[in-house]
């Protein structure tokens, strides 16, 4: 199986594709030097295949190489970084400025 990750905008997301089709993604929006992740999604037909974990951490590598502080609003990408320790120096808990500038 081949997969690539790559950040798009309009929404802003890192789309995850295999085999050439969007199998899924993880939203985010960028404000105040911080990087609010609000959203993951994989396709059903892509559903076990270990794609969530793949997009969302090359998310979080991108979002470090960014100099962004991680916030997870997304359950799954809360999760993830519970499981990753190693990034504990760079995420924050959502404070209300971070729910309104995703518009939740």
């Amino acid at each position: 199986m081949t997969t690539s990750v790559t950040r798009e905008s309009n929404p802003d997301r890192f789309e995850i594709t295999t085999e050439g089709r969007v199998a899924g993604f993880t939203q985010f929006t960028d404000h105040a030097g911080r990087r609010v992740f609000s959203h993951t999604e994989i396709g059903e037909d892509f559903g076990g295949q270990g794609l969530g974990g793949i997009v969302v951490g090359e998310a979080i590598e991108a979002t470090r190489e960014d100099g962004l502080l991680i916030v997870p609003l997304c359950p799954y990408v809360k999760t993830w970084l519970t499981k990753h320790p190693e990034h504990s120096d760079v995420h924050s808990d959502p404070t209300p400025a971070d729910i309104a500038a995703v518009g939740a």
